[in-house]
Order: structure tokens, then C-alpha cells, then sequence
């Protein structure tokens, strides 16, 4: 049936407030309107962000869909899209591409004046296109993935390998871009180095896969679940510790371990607590530490100004510094090609309707990456 210029009803996880529970709700999806793009969901991940939308850590307006790692196929596109047709396989993008702002046109940049970090929740005519039971419901992220249909605009959207497997190509959308792209874009991890990565979580691995193929020598993770070791020795940590197995600040213990030569570290948590850990752990003069995991927001950090003053780097990543339009059918492509694996960063694959469950899982810190599907 054709659906193009129609509204769409389907089924969607709806978050009416904060600290409740998603509710599988039937909502209308609107067509899209000039430069937008409406996306049948096949697959999408479940990422700690989106637990902090429910939480109040990262700013989100209510009601609203949240979900922002998924991979889709173009089902209508609206007036003036010239760059996708109904039928693709897609990447909907938490962090698009204008490709005019003028973060855009600088070529270190990718943090694109459309992205929403902040909660605004419209599109750009300041409205949503979901309804449910009359009201409006809000985006997440330029991406609302956590709906079997959602609209977005054409510059948040990247076209990719038609074969690729929706249940790993999801991973694109946050999880291994974020990671692989702080060791190999933010970092520019060196062959032989010591790397240390703080939470071993689907983008904690992604930075491990990044250290490897950088060619790192020795890469140690950092977490407080021994859950998490085998699957982050299996992508390339040659050890790992656990904090609380220490009696000393972790930083100390790291530099025990490696005679001080811990040269590029991550922090992909998002707790402050854990940053300071984190550039505290490089080499006071030389080292680099490279902030990855969602800080709170309106949240304010306190540190030792000689933790820089020395010679340390700290910096920021978003989406692993890639131009996310033009760089994410590269690194599919690459995944097809098999220049990595990510079999170990998707340890569970539910369908929609279990969301819940695999939310549980990630709270519980029983699971990598859960995958959610829709039926086709």
C-alpha cells in the first residue's frame, strides 16, 4: 500500500514523563514535510543516553520518543530532497550534516549548528510530527528511532550499503562511530602507545577496536563490572581492572602498571568523578585523555588545574569526529569489507515490544549493546 503523502499510524515506545516507564502507545506519523525524509525503523540499538533522557540527565521535552542508533529504509521523502529516494537503507543522524553552517564548512568540525543536544525536540518549522491521543509528542536527538516510523531532516540522514545487516549497522548510528572515532579521529592513538579505556560499555569496546587498529601496544580497560572483561579482552583489551579492586586512586594503580607511560585515555561513563580519573591517568606531560561518555547536564566540574598545566590534553568528542553524511557509508563499508567485527558489542536482540527488558539489561550492566526490531 502506498503511504507516501499519508499519515502514518504505527506503534511507538512513548516516555510521558520522567522516571516512568516507556509505554508502547499507537501514535500518527505525519509525511514529511520540505527536506525531510520519513523512516521505516528495522533495527535500533539501546544506548545509556537514552536511559538519560528518562532520568533528567540529558534534557529532553515531554512527551516524547527517544532512541537515536538505528538503521531504516526511506519509505516517502518530502520537496526538495534530492539526495535520497523511497527504498534506501539508512542511518537516521543524532548529528547531522548541513553541509552551510559554519561548523560544517570547517574541515576539523563536525558539530553542525542543526544538531539538538539540548532538548528542543521540533524539526525545523519549530513542530513535531508525531501525535498520540491528540497531543503532540516530541523528538529526541534529530532521531526519535524508538518507533516503527519517524521523520527527519535530509541532512540527518546517511545512505548506506543496501546488505548490510540492520542489527549491526545500527551500531553506526552511536555506539562504534562514537568510540572507534574518538581513538582514530579526537586521539589520533599512535602504533605502540598504552591507551586506557574507562567504562566497558557498546562505545568503551568501539574505542578498544579503534586502539587496536591504531596499533596500540597495550590497552587496558577500566570498569567496576568484571562483567564486562571477556567481552572487552575479546575485541582487543590485553587487560583490564577494576577499580574497587584497589585500595589506591586508579590513576596511581595505572601508573604502577605501565611505569607511567599510559600516553591516550577515554572516558566514555560520563561521570565527572571518573573524568577527572581519566586525565588524571595520562602522562602528566604528553599524555591525552579524551572525554566520550554524555556529562549531565548543567552539571559543573571541579579539578586541579595542574592536571592540565603540566602538558596534558583534554579534550572533547562528538560522534568520533566524523562529517557523519559522508564518512558513515565509508565505515559501513568498511564493516562489510570485515576490516572489523562487532559481534561482541550486541549481546542481546529483542523485539520493539521487550524495550523494557532491555533497558533492564543495561541498568542491571548485564548487557553490551540490545538490539531492538521491528517486525517487517
Amino acid at each position: 500500500m502506498n503511504t507516501s503523502g499519508k499519515v502514518i499510524k504505527c506503534k511507538a515506545a512513548v516516555l510521558w514523563g520522567l522516571e516512568q516507564p516507556f509505554s508502547i502507545e499507537e501514535i500518527e506519523v505525519a509525511p514529511p514535510k520540505a527536506h525531510e525524509v520519513r523512516i521505516k525503523i528495522l533495527a535500533t540499538g539501546i544506548c545509556r543516553t537514552d536511559n538519560n533522557a528518562t532520568t533528567g540527565v540529558m534534557p529532553a521535552k515531554f512527551p516524547v520518543i527517544v532512541g537515536h542508533e538505528a538503521v531504516g529504509i526511506v519509505e516517502s521523502i518530502g520537496e526538495g530532497v534530492t539526495s535520497l529516494k523511497p527504498g534506501d537503507k539508512v542511518i537516521p543522524l543524532c548529528v547531522p550534516q548541513c553541509g552551510i553552517c559554519s561548523n560544517c564548512l570547517k574541515p576539523d568540525s563536525n558539530y553542525c549548528d542543526m544538531l539538538d543536544i539540548v532538548g528542543k525536540g521540533v524539526l525545523s518549522d519549530g513542530t513535531s510530527r508525531f501525535t498520540c491521543k491528540g497531543k503532540p509528542v516530541y523528538h529526541y536527538m534529530n532521531t526519535s528511532t524508538f518507533t516503527e516510523y519517524t521523520v527527519v531532516r535530509d541532512v540527518a540522514v546517511a545512505k548506506i550499503d543496501a546488505a548490510a545487516p540492520p542489527e549491526k549497522a545500527c551500531l553506526f548510528g552511536c555506539a562504534f562511530t562514537t568510540g572507534y572515532g574518538a581513538a582514530i579521529n579526537t586521539a589520533k592513538v599512535t602504533p605502540g602507545s598504552t591507551c586506557a579505556v574507562f567504562g566497558l560499555g557498546g562505545v568503551g569496546l568501539s574505542v578498544i577496536i579503534g586502539c587496536k587498529i591504531a596499533g596500540a601496544s597495550r590497552i587496558i580497560g577500566v570498569d567496576i563490572n568484571p562483567r564486562k572483561f571477556e567481552k572487552a579482552k575479546a575485541v582487543g583489551a590485553t587487560e583490564c581492572v577494576n577499580p574497587k579492586d584497589h585500595t589506591k586512586p586508579i590513576s596511581e594503580v595505572l601508573k604502577e602498571m605501565t611505569g607511567d607511560s599510559v600516553r591516550y585515555t577515554f572516558e566514555v561513563t560520563g561521570n565527572l568523578d571518573t573524568m577527572i580519573d581519566a586525565l588524571a591517568s595520562c602522562h602528566k606531560n604528553c599524555g591525552m585523555s579524551v572525554v566520550v561518555g554524555d556529562p549531565p547536564a548543567s552539571s559543573v566540574l571541579t579539578f586541579d588545574p595542574m592536571l592540565v598545566f603540566d602538558g596534558r590534553t583534554w579534550k572533547g568528542c562528538i560522534f568520533g569526529g566524523w562529517k557523519p553524511v559522508n564518512d558513515l557509508p565509508k565505515l559501513v563499508s568498511d564493516f562489510m569489507a570485515k576490516k572489523f567485527n562487532l559481534d561482541e558489542l550486541v549481546t542481546h536482540v529483542l523485539p520493539f515490544d521487550k524495550i523494557e527488558e532491555g533497558f533492564n539489561l543495561l541498568k542491571k550492566g548485564e548487557s553490551i549493546r540490545t538490539v531492538l526490531t521491528f517486525q517487517q
